[in-house]
């Protein structure tokens, strides 16, 4: 089997994606109750446009306005949980630095070993398509072989909540979804193996009986996996391009932290009323998020500063929290990469939100016990 692997061509002779997005209007409520991998959407007629408030199919808050199942292609994108999440601005700009430093690599290690100076670095390197192609393979398998496979009858409210994301973000496939053994952990990721994608999702995410503690909050995160889908993140060729990210600790890293706050976008698009229970479960655990004050703690990325508050950012693959916490609060740009936020001038926090100090903390939305 090669890295790339070739799909039936489409009317005009091109190779298709199945994970494409697809053109016209997608409805969640169209994908039938047996739906798997492979699934096949297809348009369906709504309204040009949604209406400003919605009464809340879910949530805890009566009135809020509530994105529509799936927004039309061609609406511009944005930070809205109407209409398509938007890239983070950062994330193109950094992918192309890293993938012309991965080039560069790429070449200097095949030149290395045709003059025979090489050591296990320019082996890994001249290897790399093949190693990656090898790990991802073996990576899916381990899933399909161990993990619970999402179903309409295993963790069915889990695997709805990924039918309902792929139609939100307009895939032409449901991608595939693995429960496997959390021990404690609270995480979820999605990878692929060719043109096959698939989410996975740890057990402690769950309640026992396999319902969600807080619905709002994994569907968030599941909107989360599947926008890195979605967004292209899982493509073999975008991998094997940022193969020199582990050696590139600043660049290659603030690459990640762009690609993860582009899923952020995702997951508010998808459930925007779970952003902050799910802040608060990454923060806190799952039994411990109804302590948390979301605007407490988000309040924080601007204060909270120095130089080793910068270094831990800018080692890490993923936004720090409270960083993470004020780009989903404020709607109005795009999450930092580099710099701590800053309010506007004359303001504490964005316009809009109160600041939270001094205040009894908050609950984020409501629990199911």
């Amino acid at each position: 089997m090669q890295p790339f692997e070739p799909q039936p061509p489409d009317q005009a002779g091109r190779q298709t994606d199945p994970y494409a997005p697809q053109g016209g209007w997608v409805s969640a409520q169209d994908a039938p109750a047996a739906s798997s991998y492979g699934q096949q959407y297809t348009s369906g007629s709504h309204p040009a446009a949604p209406p400003a408030v919605y009464p809340a199919p879910y949530g805890s808050y009566p009135g809020v306005p509530v994105p529509p199942p799936a927004p039309p292609q061609r609406q511009p994108r944005g930070l809205s949980p109407f209409g398509m999440p938007a890239r983070h601005s950062w994330e193109i700009p950094m992918l192309v630095v890293v993938v012309v430093l991965t080039v560069f690599a790429y070449l200097i290690a095949l030149l290395l070993l045709a003059t025979g100076n090489f050591d296990q670095y320019v082996l890994a390197f001249a290897a790399a398509p093949l190693l990656l192609w090898f790990g991802r393979g073996i990576n899916y398998a381990g899933q399909r072989v161990n993990g619970v496979r999402m179903s309409p009858t295993q963790f069915p409210e889990g695997y709805q909540m990924v039918v309902d994301a792929a139609a939100r973000f307009g895939m032409a496939k449901v991608p595939d979804a693995y429960v496997v053994l959390g021990n404690g952990q609270i995480n979820a990721f999605a990878s692929g193996h060719g043109f096959r994608r698939y989410v996975v999702v740890y057990s402690d995410l769950f309640e026992i009986g396999g319902a969600a503690r807080e619905p709002d909050a994994l569907a968030f995160i599941i909107g989360h996996e599947v926008g890195h889908i979605a967004a292209g993140h899982a493509s073999y060729w975008r991998q094997l391009g940022m193969f020199l990210v582990p050696f590139l600790p600043i660049v290659g890293n603030s690459l990640i932290r762009a690609q993860e706050y582009t899923a952020d976008n995702h997951g508010y698009c998808n459930r925007h009323t779970g952003a902050s229970a799910a802040m608060g479960t990454l923060a806190a655990g799952k039994y411990m998020n109804r302590l948390i004050g979301f605007d407490e703690m988000a309040d924080r990325a601007a204060v909270e500063k120095g130089f080793f508050v910068w270094m831990v950012n800018a080692l890490s693959s993923h936004p720090v929290l409270t960083w993470r916490m004020w780009a989903l609060r404020d709607r109005s740009r795009h999450g930092k990469l580099f710099l701590r936020p800053a309010p506007p001038a004359g303001a504490g926090v964005p316009a809009g939100y109160a600041s939270s100090y001094g205040q009894v903390p908050a609950s984020p939305p409501k629990s199911v016990l």
